[in-house]
C-alpha cells in the first residue's frame, strides 16, 4: 500500500462469484484490494489476476477473534490514509419451510450474513473514519419483499436494512457514508449452490414433510432457479454497486438489477393483500 497512491477497498467473500469481480473490477480502476477468501487457492488466483493489486486472506468473518486480527493487518498496512470503502458482501442461503428447518441452519445464516457483516464493518470503522469513507452492504430486495421457503436469507437481509438505517445515521458525523445494494437475481456463482442447496433440503424431506411442502417446494425451487438464471451476470452486477459506491452524493439504498427496481416499487405502491398476491404468483404457488 505504501508504494502506490491508489484508493483503498476491503470486499468479504471476494474469492469468487460477486466478489471475485468486485475485487477485480476496483482493482482495475487503481484501487488496492483486500478481502477475505473461503480457501488459499482463491487468495492465490486474484492475485495473480489481478497483478498484486489484490490480497486476500482466508478468514471466517463468524469468527470475531479471526476478524480483529485480518482488520489490524490491512489497517496496519493502509497507514495513515485509511480506508476508503469497505463493501460488505459475504453471504449465503438457507432455503425451506420454516417449520423444517433446523434452528441452527437458521443461526448458522445470521451469523455469517449479519452479525459477521457487523463484526467486519466495527473493526474496519476506525480506518473508514481516517479516511471519512464508505460501506456498501450488499443486501437484498428479499430484504423488503420476504419471500415464502427463503425465510432466514430474507429475514437476514431485512436485519440488514434496519441496521443500514441505525449505521447511517450515527456515523454521518464523521463523514462515513453507508449505502444498502439492494440487488435483485444475480448469476454470480450463487445459482448453482442455491440448485445444490434446494435438492438437499427436498432430498432430506421425511414422508410427512413431502405430503405437507413438496409440491409448493418444488415450484418455489423452478421458479428461484429461474429467477437467479436469468438475473444479473456477476460483471454487471459488481459495476452496479461500484457505481453506489461512487456516486455523489452516496444514496442511502439502490437497487440492482432491475426484478429489484420493480419489486422495490411494487413495495411502496401495493397493499399487504397485493403484495401476497406477488409472491404467490412470483413463485408459482397460486397454482395449488
Amino acid at each position: 500500500m505504501s508504494e502506490t497512491s491508489g484508493r483503498s477497498a476491503v470486499i468479504t467473500g471476494a474469492g469468487s462469484g460477486l466478489g471475485r469481480d468486485l475485487a477485480l473490477q476496483l482493482a482495475a480502476k487503481g484501487y488496492v484490494v483486500f478481502g477475505t477468501a473461503l480457501a488459499p487457492a482463491e487468495a492465490l488466483d486474484l492475485k495473480q489476476a489481478s497483478a498484486g493489486r489484490v490480497s486476500l486472506t482466508v478468514c471466517d468473518i463468524t469468527k470475531p477473534e479471526a476478524v480483529k486480527a485480518w482488520a489490524a493487518g490491512v489497517t496496519e498496512a493502509l497507514g495513515e490514509r485509511g480506508l476508503d470503502l469497505l463493501i460488505s458482501n459475504a453471504g449465503i442461503l438457507t432455503p425451506g419451510p420454516l417449520e423444517v428447518l433446523p434452528l441452527d441452519a437458521i443461526r448458522r445464516e445470521f451469523e455469517v450474513n449479519v452479525f459477521g457483516g457487523l463484526s467486519v464493518i466495527n473493526a474496519f470503522l476506525p480506518a473508514l473514519r481516517q479516511a471519512k469513507g464508505r460501506v456498501v452492504q450488499v443486501g437484498a430486495m428479499t430484504g423488503r419483499f420476504p419471500l415464502p421457503f427463503n425465510g432466514p436469507s430474507s429475514a437476514s437481509k431485512a436485519a440488514l436494512e434496519a441496521f443500514a438505517d441505525v449505521y447511517r445515521g450515527e456515523l454521518k458525523p464523521f463523514g462515513v457514508d453507508f449505502v444498502l445494494a439492494q440487488a435483485g437475481n444475480m448469476r454470480t456463482g450463487g445459482p448453482a449452490k442455491t440448485a445444490a442447496a434446494l435438492k438437499r433440503v427436498a432430498d432430506d424431506f421425511t414422508d410427512e414433510q413431502r405430503r405437507l411442502y413438496g409440491k409448493a417446494f418444488k415450484l418455489f425451487t423452478a421458479a428461484l432457479n429461474a429467477g437467479q438464471a436469468g438475473g444479473l451476470d456477476a460483471a454487471a452486477s459488481a459495476q452496479r454497486i461500484i457505481e453506489l459506491a461512487e456516486q455523489t452524493p452516496a444514496p442511502a439504498r439502490a437497487p440492482v438489477g432491475q426484478d429489484a427496481e420493480e419489486i422495490l416499487r411494487a413495495v411502496h405502491e401495493k397493499s399487504d393483500a397485493e403484495l401476497d398476491a406477488m409472491r404467490q404468483h412470483m413463485l408459482g404457488l397460486d397454482q395449488l
